[in-house]
């Protein structure tokens, strides 16, 4: 497949074709002026040449013409000098010819009538141009008689073609030398203005090697709505392979509690079958959630139907104590009736499983669950969720570590540390806020999560999603 030519080529030939067609033109047209313009100024020379020879010319008494050259120095008295004369009858009878014309054959042409001038040129047998110029005259040369005469001046040509030849040599070489100047100029304004462009080509390169992770700002208007497009889309789609790779491992850890309550399920009998049925529909709803979430942007808040927090709440604490039942655990769950979270429902039950299962985990006995709407809070931070326990807490230097994958506050407990993670990427996904702290009354841990939330309205679905 043939390479489609740069941009700055077909600029360049762009530019350069009109260019020279004008020049051309321009050449064109001032040697036709400068032609004209010779031709008229030799038609005026042979015209002063003709009154010359009216002034000079006498008539005998014999019909013969006399002339006398009022200049001696004239070259119409140097044979073969390039300027030739004669005078002629109306019928063409040769009167008078120059010295000049010795040995030279000049066909001046047929007579003109009196009172007209002709003005032409011929080639001779030599190849010798003439420019000729012939005027016809009533000469009185005695009282009562006259005589119609044509006076007849002819000049060579070479010269002057020999001045329009150079003309047109020193046209053509000033003017190429002008078109290829400014072709340079035009080629190095062109190589500077496009320099963004090939700047954005380069980095567009360096990006597909992996050199580099995005473009670079400060394009200029006319690049940098495509240099933000870019990166956009070069951040979507770094956000996407994170999905991709991350969802695997929030997966596991989704499924973790519900396999812990199945695996107790399973050892209380067939009274317990209820509960092992209701595990498995969990971690369905589980394993849809996080494939969906790993194939979308995630965190979008319009048109969702508002989800009820208390019955989720609800549910978790049952299920946790189940998990938990060798520890003797008490869970306080103090969830306002009309609190409400505007996303999606399997965002909101990841995030309070992870949280609630994290405080179990950690506390001495005690975990406090505590959730209600402030109005006064931007929209994306209306929905506040409180978790705390009564464990070790979380020391200040470990608050923001504790929030990256894998990492664990103590190393040596057991557990994947993509709890906290997830509850952090759904948090930034929702524009939301995530403060670690200390609880106040408990002592020990305290996770506090604004997200987006409204208060439940009439006919609001009271189960879980």
């Amino acid at each position: 497949m043939a390479r489609t030519p740069s941009v700055s080529r077909q600029l360049v030939f762009a530019v350069a074709v009109p260019l020279v067609l004008s020049f051309a033109l321009t050449v064109f047209v001032l040697d036709g002026i400068f032609r004209d313009s010779a031709l008229q100024a030799l038609r005026e020379r042979l015209d002063q040449e003709v009154i010359a020879l009216v002034t000079a010319a006498e008539l005998t008494d014999s019909g013969r013409m006399d002339l006398r050259l009022l200049d001696p120095e004239s070259r119409l008295s140097r044979p073969r000098s390039g300027q030739y004369a004669a005078v002629r009858s109306a019928r063409g009878r040769v009167l008078w010819s120059s010295p000049s014309m010795e040995g030279v054959a000049v066909d001046y042409g047929a007579p003109v009538a009196i009172g007209k001038t002709a003005f032409f040129q011929v080639r001779l047998a030599d190849g010798t141009e003439l420019g000729i110029l012939n005027r016809g005259l009533e000469w009185d040369y005695a009282p009562g008689n006259s005589a119609r005469l044509v006076f007849s001046v002819a000049e060579d040509l070479a010269g002057q073609n020999a001045r329009l030849q150079q003309f047109r040599r020193q046209l053509v070489a000033w003017f190429g030398a002008l078109a290829l100047l400014l072709l340079a100029v035009l080629g190095g304004l062109l190589r500077r203005v496009l320099r963004p462009v090939r700047r954005l080509e380069q980095q567009i390169a360096e990006v597909d090697s992996g050199r580099r992770a995005q473009l670079d700002e400060g394009f200029p208007r006319e690049l940098d709505g495509v240099a933000r497009s870019l990166n956009a889309l070069l951040r979507s789609e770094r956000s996407r392979i994170a999905r991709y790779r991350d969802t695997l491992g929030n997966l596991a850890h989704s499924l973790k509690t519900p396999l812990a309550v199945m695996r107790a399920a399973l050892s209380g009998g067939a009274a317990q079958h209820a509960t092992l049925d209701h595990e498995i529909d969990r971690i369905a709803r589980i394993v849809d959630h996080q494939l969906q979430r790993a194939a979308t942007s995630g965190g979008v808040t319009l048109g969702q139907q508002t989800v009820p927090v208390a019955p989720l709440v609800a549910d978790l604490r049952v299920a946790l104590l189940k998990v938990h039942s060798g520890k003797d655990l008490v869970i306080d769950a103090d969830v306002a009736a009309d609190a409400g979270f505007a996303g999606d429902g399997g965002d909101i039950t990841e995030l309070l499983g992870n949280l609630i299962d994290n405080a179990c985990k950690w506390c001495r006995g005690m975990v406090r669950i505590q959730v209600r709407l402030d109005t006064a809070r931007p929209m994306e931070q209306r929905l506040l969720i409180r978790v705390e326990d009564d464990g070790p807490g979380i020391a200040p230097e470990d608050r923001a570590r504790v929030l990256g994958r894998g990492v664990r506050a103590d190393e040596r407990a057991s557990g994947h540390g993509l709890g906290l993670a997830m509850v952090a990427d759904t948090v930034a996904l929702y524009g939301g806020e995530l403060v670690v702290g200390e609880s106040a009354t408990l002592r020990g841990a305290s996770l506090e999560v604004g997200l987006p939330g409204r208060a439940l309205g009439p006919g609001v679905l009271t189960s879980p999603p």
